[in-house]
């Protein structure tokens, strides 16, 4: 409930009358979330805007073999775990389906066999049990990750969007009043940091094993480009194919020595210019806007090296930092859970004939 209501300030309504707020509580409590934009099959449960139960099923190890996710297999994997995940979801959560007042699942962006799983199945449930449909926008589900848990952000805040598929600079004025500030115009964060692993002989998903052996190596080993656009764009391939150059320059017997020693060096070095692209233009925006409140999210906000740097610049330039515990920052159905609760007490409605968008912008 203080999440809602810190929601409710958030959209103006502070100067409303108690009993127009009451109105508005009175409306759905109890969500069900569906997440399965790419290959993890993922139901949360909110009631009352808290957080009850959050199920994650991960195909890693189906996809591990192929060094990424193969999207045939993954919407298998999804048909296959979808039932099972929902109702561990509704059992940790105490519920039946007919306790749940609406279904919010996400249908966009991500890979179209995936999204098409965990939306029919929402439809399906929507209108078996009589319940309202909701559907998220899997970026809205990220950008509204920072209020599963507390504390959250008031609004207007900056928020830092850096995944797989996408590195997004948005302000968010209000509940779902968003302004693109800025977009990768190639490789988002996440795509460069996997395809950079491939590079050194690492296994998927590359990022969180870029970030374990960063740790141990030197980030100044080598000097990698920091991209800089215009306005608050990023571009992240130049730094991929500068990797790419870097260990090409060596023949075969010496890039194996290389990797040998000075593996954790090479990605101490990646990452370090990967994070100071991310956080300069972070810097920029935060002095440009005024905004005092910023958020970090998606999957690679997990990444240690762009938490502490993150952090670093809050203290830096006074400004209060927001990011989600380290299971909501990958892809979860928490967040799909709370956005559909929030649009809910907003009224929203999906029809029916929602489609899956699998190029949903934002």
């Amino acid at each position: 409930m203080e999440t809602f209501r810190a929601f409710l300030h958030a959209f103006q309504l502070r100067g409303f009358p108690w009993v127009s707020i009451r109105i508005v509580v009175a409306l759905p409590e109890v969500i069900l979330g569906i997440e399965t934009s790419c290959d993890d099959t993922a139901a949360a449960v909110v009631i009352g805007g808290q957080l009850s139960a959050n199920v994650v099923a991960s195909q890693q190890t189906t996809h591990l073999r192929y060094g990424g996710v193969v999207p045939e297999l993954a919407s298998r994997d999804h048909q296959r775990r979808i039932v099972p995940v929902v109702r561990q979801a509704l059992q940790e959560a105490g519920l039946h389906p007919q306790d749940l007042d609406a279904i919010a699942v996400t249908y966009g962006p991500g890979l179209v066999g995936s999204l098409l799983v965990g939306l029919s199945f929402a439809k399906a449930f929507a209108l078996g049990l009589g319940r309202p449909l909701i559907g998220v926008n899997h970026l809205e589900g990220h950008i509204y990750s920072v209020f599963i848990e507390p504390p959250s952000p008031p609004f207007p805040y900056l928020c830092l969007i850096v995944s797989g598929g996408h590195t997004q600079l948005v302000r968010v004025d209000a509940g779902f009043r968003h302004t693109l500030l800025g977009r990768t115009r190639d490789d988002a964060a996440g795509e460069a940091f996997d395809k950079v692993a491939r590079l050194l002989g690492l296994g998927y998903p590359g990022g969180p094993e870029i970030d374990r052996l960063a740790r141990q190596g030197r980030p100044d080993f080598v000097t990698f480009p920091r991209p800089r656009l215009e306005g608050y764009d990023f571009s992240f391939s130049g730094l991929k194919t500068a990797v790419r150059y870097y260990l090409d320059q060596f023949s075969q017997a010496e890039r194996i020595r290389l990797l040998e020693q000075h593996r954790a060096d090479l990605c101490a070095s990646f990452q370090q210019a990967v994070v100071d692209v991310l956080i300069d233009t972070l810097r920029r925006a935060i002095l440009d806007t005024g905004l005092r409140h910023v958020a970090i999210v998606g999957g690679v906000s997990a990444n240690s090296g762009l938490r502490a740097a993150a952090q670093a610049l809050a203290e830096s330039l006074d400004v209060q930092l927001y990011i989600p515990p380290l299971p909501y920052c990958m892809d979860n159905a928490a967040m799909i859970a709370i956005t559909g609760y929030f649009k809910a007490k907003s009224g929203w409605k999906s029809p029916l004939t929602l489609a899956a968008t699998p190029t949903l912008s934002d």
